[in-house]
């Protein structure tokens, strides 16, 4: 893997061919594997590994970046002369900022979690086969078929630039997903973590699995509204879609559904949520794309939005707009996307409060509390249909449950959904624990189970 001593001298290497005023580097690095099985056998075994060099140079007020995987003398001598080519015909840009020094980028210590296992780094071919060995075991034993992935990967980041900014990052992740399909249903589970002794497979398999077999034969019920118990896969997968909203570029070019918003009651008192990078259960680097270090921002508290993140650029922005008195707390927060880019910034370790000490709820006891819902593990297929009151549409899937009398009582065919993020987090009745969760639609995120009142179905699907 790639080490801060060689990226180091790759940087060293850059600066000698670069005339710009000042360069920057992001450099990555690293290997991963995946095995991936279908109908009961593994079917492919890929690995890869590479170091991309991407280069950022700056004339004042113009910038651009070039990339290459190559460190050859010649490469970085072509990759910065491209760079350098690029700048020269770009306009000025007066939000441009010059690079942060170490005073600016650092804010203080700071108490990172290791992310970084040998055990995950070390995974071989034959260990994932014998994990994906055990959970075909199970599909057989269960009379099913199963599908999915087991991967390992260890990577590196950094980030230096000329006026002395110099951060590093290392990191290892292990990741199951498993689908286990019978005749007329399915069921699906998926986790990953730093530590591959923290994926159980052989658990997942056994959930996926009981999920298919109770969910045979699934009932028909008609749309409308319901009380749905999500589990945490099916939450992240659907507030995912509000997040990248919480941006101070997003507010200044009016396309945040936060605007006119922030500070005023907008969802229940009982929706906490932060960005913290340095969560236990997060992963993750601890620096943006400029070199800042992030900061924990609470950008949601009892219901009211109190904060958004910034870059540089957008929090110099925002401080001079009109907005300033209405935006919160406004101060660069070390979550900016690499330069230049379209996008400004966006939280990426997002952790919400689970519930209350005493009051958090197991899917269990959410499911014994209710009279008549429908339990879902997870959504797909999700789509924004009204981006200001934050409407989407999806479908859900493998594992839908009838839940009468306090029981889970049958399955029932997968629903199409129309419903609206800000309605949905006013209406959750109980939250359980915030544990690191994964879906398929966004990234992954600390959430709790949420159980919600009235949640818009409004089609049946024919599955």
């Amino acid at each position: 893997m790639l080490r801060r001593e060689q990226a180091g001298d790759v940087f060293d290497q850059l600066r000698k061919y670069a005339s710009a005023d000042e360069v920057e580097l992001l450099i990555a690095g690293g290997s991963s594997a995946l095995t991936r099985f279908a109908n009961n056998t593994i079917h492919q075994n890929v690995s890869e590994e590479n170091t991309q060099i991407s280069v950022r140079v700056s004339f004042g007020g113009r910038t651009a970046r070039a990339t290459t995987n190559k460190s050859d003398e010649e490469s970085l001598r072509r990759v910065v002369q491209s760079a350098e080519a690029l700048a020269r015909v770009q306009q000025d840009d007066a939000d441009l900022l010059p690079m942060p020094t170490p005073g600016e980028a650092t804010s203080g210590e700071v108490v990172a979690p290791a992310r970084y296992c040998d055990n995950t780094a070390q995974l071989t071919p034959q260990e994932r086969a014998a994990a994906v060995g055990q959970m075909v075991e199970i599909a057989k034993k269960h009379g099913l078929t199963t599908a999915g992935i087991v991967s390992s990967s260890e990577m590196a980041e950094g980030i230096f630039n000329t006026r002395g900014v110099a951060h590093w990052y290392e990191q290892t992740l292990a990741e199951v997903s498993i689908t286990m399909l019978a005749e007329t249903s399915s069921g699906w589970q998926k986790a990953n973590s730093p530590d591959a002794r923290q994926v159980d497979h052989a658990r997942l398999a056994e959930v996926a699995a009981g999920k298919a077999i109770e969910s045979a034969n699934p009932m028909e019920l008609p749309p409308g509204k319901y009380t749905v118990i999500l589990e945490p896969a099916a939450v992240l997968d659907a507030v995912g879609f509000m997040f990248w909203d919480f941006g101070g570029s997003a507010l200044l070019e009016q396309r945040s559904f936060l605007n006119g918003r922030i500070g005023k009651p907008l969802f229940g008192e009982n929706i906490t949520v932060w960005d913290d990078a340095y969560h236990p259960a997060q992963t993750g680097a601890f620096f943006d794309g400029e070199g800042m270090q992030r900061q924990r921002v609470q950008l949601i508290e009892q219901g009211r939005v109190r904060a958004v993140t910034y870059a540089r650029s957008s929090a110099r922005r925002m401080a001079a707009s009109e907005m300033a008195s209405n935006a919160g707390p406004v101060t660069a927060t070390g979550h900016g996307f690499a330069l230049p880019n379209e996008i400004g910034e966006a939280p990426l370790n997002i952790v919400f409060a689970g519930g209350k000490a005493g009051e958090a709820q197991s899917l269990d006891e959410m499911i014994a509390a209710t009279d008549r819902g429908i339990l879902v593990t997870r959504l797909w297929y999700i789509r924004e249909v009204d981006p200001y009151e934050k409407i989407i549409t999806g479908m859900t899937r493998d594992g839908t449950f009838l839940v009468e009398n306090g029981k889970v009582q049958r399955g029932i065919r997968n629903f199409r959904f129309n419903e609206s993020l800000i309605h949905m987090l006013q209406n959750v009745e109980a939250l359980g624990e915030a544990v690191r969760a994964s879906g398929e639609e966004s990234m992954d995120m600390v959430v709790p189970a949420m159980k919600v009142r009235d949640f818009n179905f409004t089609e049946v699907t024919k599955f």
